[in-house]
């Protein structure tokens, strides 16, 4: 086993070039491990849409020294905000900028998925040359005394002191350790698209993170790359659905009428959108254990979100970073993955049942929503006080561990 001082150190395999591998890969090198990540798709291309970093991520984004790099890819959205879907009237809308740097310390930014996965993949290539492995899917993993053993598809073996299974929701890593998971089809369904906002002429959406609510189904709009895209998801209930698939397209038709007679703004944006992807969303059970010898899941491998709290992300980015403290603050690994998913464990819980509730929330119909109204316009900072919780966390400070 490598040591650094009196800190834990050795070669890590990270399986997944997504956020959270990504970003594990940063904070291990930045501790003075040896990393290698692997990823099974043969090249990487545009995926995904928009996503939302929140404070709480922003600050480990800033530790890793790589959000200087999003500032002019991101857009700092003005508000949160949630309107009625049909007739766009406003519920809420709470002011972001000035609170996310006072009250949270740091930024509340909109992003490409595809622009942040670019950075953290620059960022490691530059630090760590040659640790980004393309077309290498896992195959197989065997224990040892000392670590761990990888063998992938193209037949070669690979050797680590510790395996890190950041490979997302059908991840291999974790069907090797604990088998197959049991995906529960949620009845929900998701569209994503983004269009140009020039495009859009007066329906452009507002500036802000909104949420558009309506009888079992709602949308979100957000501007992304400095206000020049225009980012949607709409998410609708629906009895069956046989696939959980992320790159899956539908008709603009389907979508349109998903959403018939709602507000300008979103059919518009619809109808603006080239291509329409659409995923069920499936809901997993808890697992009883994210680590196993010198083996260990982060991110959606072992706390998929639904995307209702727009924390998937972010809370990757905080397990990598948790992960990273963790090791380096032990003289053994095993202890340490058990210590990293005793500190995670109770927060990507909490997420996870806040976001399954904000599926009922949003699919509400319109007079349910007044209570809102009323207390956004008596108690202005009752939103940012529920907010606290998520945002103002710091897993970057050491006493976060205990909050």
């Amino acid at each position: 086993m490598l040591r650094r001082g009196s800190a834990l150190s050795g070669h890590a395999i990270i399986c997944g070039a997504g956020i959270g591998g990504l970003s594990a890969a940063l904070a291990l090198h930045a501790r003075g491990w040896s990393v290698q990540v692997i990823e099974q798709a043969e090249e990487l291309r545009e995926v995904g849409a928009g996503l939302q970093l929140s404070p709480n991520a922003c600050k480990v984004l800033q530790a890793l020294d790589v959000l200087p790099e999003l500032d002019a890819l991101s857009f700092a959205p003005q508000a949160l905000e949630m309107r009625l879907g049909r007739s766009g009237q406003s519920i809420f809308r709470i002011a972001l900028q000035a609170p996310a740097a006072a009250r949270w310390n740091a930024p509340y930014l909109h992003l490409h998925r595809a622009d942040l996965l670019q950075v953290l993949t620059q960022s490691l290539m530059i630090r760590v040359p040659g640790a980004l492995r393309l077309n290498a899917r896992l195959e197989q993993l065997k224990h040892s005394a000392s670590g761990v053993e990888v063998k992938l598809s193209c037949g070669q073996r690979l050797h680590g002191d510790l395996l890190i299974g950041a490979d997302g929701i059908h991840s291999r890593v974790r069907e090797i350790l604990f088998g197959p998971d049991r995906p529960r089809f949620t009845g929900h369904v998701a569209w994503r698209a983004v269009a140009p906002v020039e495009a859009l002429g007066q329906h452009r959406p507002p500036p802000s993170a909104c949420v558009w609510t309506g009888p079992q189904r709602h949308a979100v709009t957000y501007r992304l790359r400095g206000g020049a895209l225009a980012n949607f998801v709409g998410v609708i209930e629906q009895a069956h659905w046989e696939r959980e698939s992320w790159h899956e397209q539908g008709p603009r038709e389907q979508v349109l009428a998903d959403f018939a007679g709602w507000h300008p703004i979103v059919t518009r944006l619809i109808e603006s959108a080239a291509v329409h992807h659409r995923w069920a969303l499936f809901d997993r059970p808890p697992l009883t254990s994210w680590q196993h010898r010198h083996c260990v899941l982060l991110g959606d491998a072992c706390h998929p979100m639904l995307p209702f709290m727009a924390q998937g992300a972010a809370m990757a980015i905080e397990d990598a970073w948790a992960l990273a403290s963790s090791l380096d603050a032990a003289a053994q690994i095993s202890p340490a993955l058990a210590r990293y998913e005793s500190w995670r464990k109770p927060r990507t819980s909490r997420v996870q049942a806040a976001s399954r509730a904000n599926a009922k929330v949003f699919h509400r119909p319109a007079p349910a929503y007044w209570p809102l109204w009323l207390l956004a316009r008596l108690w202005p900072d009752f939103f940012h006080r529920r907010q606290d919780w998520l945002y103002a966390y710091d897993v970057t400070d050491p006493t976060s561990e205990n909050t």
